[in-house]
Parts: structure tokens; C-alpha cells; sequence
């Protein structure tokens, strides 16, 4: 049976000498491990299939539950992407963190979209901050990891101009400092989430250095939630 999927590639192992294991982010199906071969060699057909970020229509043959990549038309290869160090890691958090929170099998559309629109907008951007912590909090949200820079979680009271606040890994939510007993949380970092959440925000606090704060904070609050390290954010965030 051969059926035809948008994927975009999460993860490409090699296998055998000239072959490779694919890991497929579908719109139709969710996550699919699908076989590709002969593709290392130079001359190879299919050897854009199998690099990272190639968002293409992939035909693959199924046997026992089991996929080969048999054809493919490119839509997007991002390419851009693979020629900046910080685009290139930033682009690696986005489908390390797909690869974390799909399932095989199982259909996910709006990770799928939603995983492209974040890559476009860093291959057409000047900045990949933005759209990565934009990114970040939705996949979290969709996985039932929600963080919210609301008002405080505990009292109800504004936190738009408090100086000190904290941040709780359990609910993923701000608090007042003295409601609260998570970890301290500065303006900058609230306000950067809040940017990303489509919420009104302190254009001063939302700056170069809340966005680096506010990715550490994800950082950490994936890892809390996923036990994932996302090793990829890691090495941006120390590139920036």
C-alpha cells in the first residue's frame, strides 16, 4: 500500500551503509518512522528527503506497519536555516521539542502547521527569538502544558507592574512573591510571555534580555514537564 503525507523531518539516523531511518512529523498521521535508501550517496535522488527542516509530500510504501520512503516532492527545504549557527540551533529546539511532544500515529495537524509557520518565520525573519518562544509556549499549550504570564494564580491580583514575582514548575503560572513559593521571576522574562501570548506587554521589560530569560525559564519548565533537557535550546541560548 503506498500512501502520500506532508511531513516535515524531525530526525534522520544513519542505516546500513547508505541508507537512513527518517522521523516524520505528518499532518495526516502524526509521527511516522519511515526507512529511506541509498540516500548518503552523492548522487543520490532522494538526498534532500532525508535533511533537516525538508518540509516536502513524501509517498511512502507500508508493509507490516512498516514505512519506506519511495518518493518525494519538496515544498520547503529551509535552507537559509543550516547557514547561521543561531538559526540553525533555533530551528533544532523546534523539532526537538515536535519529537518530544508527539506520538507515533497519532494525528496532530497543529503541532504539524503550527511547526512549519514557526521555521518560516525564522528563515523569513531577521530575528529567531521571537518566533521560537512564540513557538515554544504553543507546543507546550497544545500538550497540556500551558504556561500563562496572567495575573497572579494565587490572590487574582495584577501582576503588569510588579517588580518581583515567582514562577510555579507545577502550574506554569506567575504569582505574586509573596503568594507564591516557586522560584523568583523578573519583569522581563513576564513580559517577553506575555509578548508571546498575545497579551498586552511592557515594551521595555519585552527586550533582548527578556527573551533570553524567558527561554531559560522554558527551558526549564519543558525539562520539569517532559524530562527532555532540550539540549538544542541549551546551546542556542548560549550562542545568544
Amino acid at each position: 500500500m503506498e500512501i502520500k503525507v506532508n511531513a516535515l523531518v524531525l530526525k534522520a539516523v544513519d542505516y546500513n551503509e547508505n541508507d537512513k531511518i527518517l522521523t516524520l512529523l505528518t499532518a495526516e498521521y502524526g509521527k511516522i518512522t519511515a526507512g529511506i535508501k541509498g540516500v548518503k550517496k552523492p548522487a543520490a535522488k532522494l538526498r534532500f528527503a532525508a535533511q533537516p527542516f525538508c518540509f516536502a509530500e513524501y509517498v511512502l510504501s507500508e508493509k507490516s506497519g512498516k514505512y519506506t520512503v519511495i518518493n518525494c516532492s519538496e515544498c520547503e527545504s529551509f535552507f537559509d536555516l543550516r547557514t547561521d549557527i543561531c538559526r540553525f540551533y533555533a530551528a533544532c529546539a523546534v523539532i526537538e521539542a515536535a519529537a518530544a511532544l508527539t506520538v507515533e500515529g497519532e494525528e496532530n495537524a497543529d503541532v504539524f502547521y503550527g511547526s512549519v509557520r514557526a521555521l518560516t518565520k525564522m528563515c523569513a525573519g531577521d530575528d529567531e527569538r521571537a518566533p521560537l518562544i512564540e513557538y515554544l509556549t504553543f507546543i507546550l499549550g497544545k500538550s497540556g502544558y500551558a504556561l500563562s504570564a496572567g495575573d497572579c494564580a494565587v490572590c487574582g491580583e495584577s501582576l503588569y507592574a510588579a517588580e518581583k514575582m515567582r514562577f510555579d514548575m507545577d502550574t506554569g503560572t506567575f504569582t505574586c512573591f509573596e503568594c507564591g513559593t516557586g522560584a523568583g521571576a523578573s519583569r522581563s522574562t513576564y513580559h517577553t510571555l506575555r509578548k508571546a501570548e498575545g497579551k498586552e506587554y511592557d515594551e521595555y521589560f519585552a527586550s533582548a534580555d527578556g527573551e533570553k530569560r524567558a527561554l531559560r525559564l522554558i527551558r526549564e519548565y519543558f525539562s520539569y514537564k517532559t524530562e527532555n533537557p532540550l539540549k538544542s535550546l541549551s546551546e542556542y541560548i548560549r550562542l545568544i
